[in-house]
């Protein structure tokens, strides 16, 4: 199958992709949910290890769980999924070769190895999701959200945390985190880790987890729930990676709301605006009255987290576009730029000279989609940002835009731009609004390619009224 003909037939994508088996309803086994689990698990504790002293294997749960996955998903790769995927990484590879200082090019070649790794991965966990039923994906983000709540909470109140650090000083040999005296000052506690390096890991995949639920159920009262959820977090595990919880609210209902029969009808879309507008209001206020001491921090520029994660990585991206638009910095380029943005640090009005001085350089800028135009340039992000585009519509994604708002929201809190982490959220974006979209076009439709409509004919039956997706 050609791009032009995938163009031609989009909404034919996800009938032929995720159906396999004629006339079946889609489903998951157990060693699927069992190999999602562990790369689920890999993307929260981020356990790299150390294949010789410049090659390591980020996220390894994930990568052995993803490479078993794609081989048991083979047979549902398409020619015009494979012929994207191979034009992205042209794309990158581009980019690698005319960066600036060619003295770099075997650090950047290393970056593009771990790039290709976290992209192979990344979509076969996309594929086996959307192999998925919405009422299994459903239930299992909800039971890996409830998990990590439930987790924290035994760690804070239960006794728990002894166990917890115990673990987390096997698996961390380095980076653990320190910042406990700062959490008391903040939250007026020591915030849980619950076997992850630091907090910022757990609130990160508990907002990741429960949004991925939000979308894909389809529960009448899930926006109800999703807030109590919110609440849940906030009392178990504080911390202001939660509120991009509420930030995700918007692109939902901007971009998958308003769509009907694949298409985005800005009759339905403008009413929700307001309810868009309104869960930014929302953010705003929560963000001052959940964590007042944090917050007033940040805005003062007196939060070195903040900083690092936010105002700091747009200082150095707008900095490096205009420096070198055509390429950036080049891929996990850092080192190259260390001293420059170093120096615009020091020069921002956010930033104290009585922080501790930052290594490894990769630490400066821990925001992956500030990095994405760090280490690209305005000409070749934009070239990826479409290629990556074309690619999310040859597989089916109704609407990229919401994948990439979803992303963008959730990359301020998040580093490592080659790694599983930055990438599993992209995918699992496009899972979600596949799924999401499939339910809402009826999945008979989806289906009607097989040689029986089976049990997608009833349309009543994808209804679900649980807060899990149950029929």
């Amino acid at each position: 199958m050609t791009f032009a003909s995938a163009f031609a037939s989009r909404e034919s994508f996800p009938k032929q992709r995720y159906g396999s088996v004629a006339g079946s309803t889609p489903r998951l086994d157990a060693l699927d949910f069992a190999l999602i689990v562990i790369f689920l698990i890999g993307i929260y504790t981020n356990y790299t290890i150390l294949i010789s002293k410049n090659v390591p294997f980020p996220s390894a749960p994930a990568g052995v769980a993803g490479l078993i996955l794609l081989w048991r998903r083979r047979d549902q790769i398409s020619l015009a999924a494979f012929t994207g995927f191979t034009a992205v990484l042209a794309l990158y590879a581009v980019s690698v070769l005319i960066a600036p200082d060619l003295t770099w090019l075997p650090r950047r070649t290393n970056g593009l190895i771990q790039l290709t790794y976290s992209l192979v991965i990344g979509y076969a966990l996309f594929v086996t999701v959307t192999t998925g039923s919405r009422k299994q994906i459903a239930a299992l983000f909800l039971t890996c959200a409830l998990v990590l709540a439930v987790g924290c909470l035994l760690e804070t109140y239960g006794g728990l945390r002894p166990v917890s650090d115990a673990v987390r000083r096997v698996l961390y040999s380095r980076g653990l985190y320190d910042g406990d005296q700062r959490d008391i000052l903040y939250y007026d506690r020591v915030r849980p880790k619950f076997f992850a390096s630091e907090p910022a890991s757990v609130t990160f995949c508990y907002s990741l987890f429960t949004y991925c639920w939000f979308v894909v159920s389809n529960w009448r009262w899930k926006l109800p729930f999703y807030l109590g959820l919110f609440g849940l977090g906030v009392l178990a595990m504080p911390g202001p990676t939660l509120l991009l919880m509420l930030a995700l609210v918007v692109p939902y209902v901007l971009l998958l709301m308003p769509r009907q029969g694949g298409r985005l009808i800005l009759s339905r879309m403008l009413p929700l605006a307001a309810l868009a507008a309104v869960s930014i209001a929302v953010f705003l206020v929560v963000a001052s009255v959940a964590f007042p001491q944090r917050s007033q921090d940040a805005r003062a520029g007196d939060d070195p987290s903040t900083f690092y994660r936010v105002r700091g990585p747009i200082i150095a991206g707008i900095d490096i576009m205009k420096t070198y638009p055509i390429a950036g910095a080049g891929l996990t380029g850092e080192p190259f730029i260390e001293g420059r943005v170093t120096n615009l640090y020091i020069r921002s009005p956010y930033y104290s000279a009585r922080w501790a001085v930052v290594t490894p350089a990769s630490e400066l800028l821990i925001n992956y989609f500030w990095l994405h135009w760090i280490y690209l340039g305005v000409l070749m992000g934009v070239l990826v940002t479409a290629a990556l585009s074309v690619w999310l519509l040859a597989i089916g994604v109704p609407s990229p835009a919401f994948c990439w708002v979803v992303w963008a929201i959730l990359g301020q809190a998040s580093g490592a731009y080659v790694g599983p982490t930055c990438w599993a959220v992209l995918f699992l974006a496009a899972a979600a609004a596949v799924l999401n979209q499939r339910a809402e076009a009826s999945e008979a439709n989806m289906w009607r390619s097989a040689p029986r409509a089976a049990s997608y004919s009833d349309a009543n039956a994808l209804r679900p009224h649980s807060p899990a997706g149950h029929a």
